[in-house]
């Protein structure tokens, strides 16, 4: 049979039972990690799956959490007055390595009280982590067991951090609304937003890329034979498209001396806006202020019915059913012809 063995440390009992393979530290079941390799990995891999941000919750969740369990299961320390019971928790974490920790400013009346902790094993891990800024574990882990003291919920805050370079960190605790759950809440709703951004600023990026690729693809400048320039339009116009098709068709139409402009409807929609039809009009009348003659073609007869109805006056152009027909016109007004 293995030896038994149990120590008092500063009036807590560690018992080692070698039978069953089993430490138990005041009555209770623990077990011993290395801090700076096998906690700091355990850190280390959560952050890793989680996100930093997520992990921060989930420490500080689990130690509130676990903190609630363990003030009410001290709660008979209260017998000996709550600063003595306060005195004799810390003496327990002390005892089981968690660091020093020192009350400070404990007001039972208004619930509220101060930790300076030096040397946790959290500020440990963080500092072999190499962190600028603590996690929250431990001091949330306190607020969770001064809620079971106080009998009401307390919440804390970080004053300094060891980590940062201080001598010890000092948080302070006081009664607030604050509840874990909320803040898990309020991180999902978070990273929901923060997806939707960046889906929203994804949809908007693309919009804007394939805004341009139809730019430089739609209605190009063709022309076509010498004083005749064709442009097909093509899809639906919606204000802005009809505003730059007419920008960049009049400003580029005098480099090719164009006599006539064929505008060729082939390609239009059916069902196309009222903006459509405005920007054929306002094309033509534009090209006819610097002395270019507009042609339409390729109007079928349901895209004839749709220009009909939208109450524009397109009589002014000549129209013509085919692009070849609209061209050979042109040549002819020109004094020309195709042989």
């Amino acid at each position: 049979m293995a030896e038994n063995k149990s120590i008092q440390v500063a009036g807590n009992e560690f018992l080692w039972d070698m039978d069953k393979g089993q430490l138990t530290f005041e009555g209770g079941d623990v077990v011993l990690f290395w801090i700076s390799t096998a906690m700091k990995d355990f850190f280390d891999t959560l952050e890793e799956i989680s996100g930093e941000e997520a992990s921060k919750l989930v420490f500080e969740t689990t130690g509130f959490r676990q903190g609630i369990e363990i003030g009410g299961y001290f709660e008979k320390f209260k017998t000996a007055g709550i600063a003595e019971a306060a005195d004799m928790l810390m003496n327990l974490y002390a005892t089981a390595g968690w660091g020093l920790v020192t009350v400070h400013n404990l007001c039972f009346e208004d619930k509220k009280v101060s930790l300076h902790l030096k040397d946790s094993w959290e500020t440990k891990i963080n500092l072999s982590q190499g962190k600028s800024q603590g996690t929250n574990f431990i001091a949330a882990h306190f607020a969770g067991v001064f809620s079971g003291l106080f009998g009401t919920n307390i919440w804390y805050k970080v004053v300094q951090d060891q980590v940062e370079g201080h001598e010890y960190s000092i948080v302070e605790y006081f009664p607030a609304d604050v509840s874990v759950s909320e803040n898990i809440h309020e991180l999902a709703r978070k990273k929901e937003a923060e997806q939707i951004g960046q889906l929203e600023g994804l949809v908007e990026e693309k919009t804007k890329e394939l805004k341009q690729l139809i730019e430089q693809l739609s209605s190009p400048i063709i022309p076509v034979l010498e004083g005749i320039v064709v442009v097909p339009l093509i899809g639906s116009y919606d204000e802005e498209r009809a505003r730059q098709l007419i920008e960049n068709t009049l400003y580029n139409l005098p480099a090719y001396k164009a006599n006539y402009l064929v505008l060729d409807l082939t390609g239009l929609d059916e069902n196309m806006g009222d903006h459509s039809v405005s920007m054929i009009e306002k094309m033509g009348s534009a090209a006819a202020l610097i002395g270019i003659k507009t042609v339409l073609v390729g109007i079928s007869a349901e895209l004839g019915v749709t220009i009909s109805n939208s109450g524009i006056n397109l009589n002014k152009f000549d129209c013509f059913q085919t692009l070849q027909h609209g061209i050979h016109y042109a040549l002819g007004q020109n004094g020309r012809e195709i042989i």
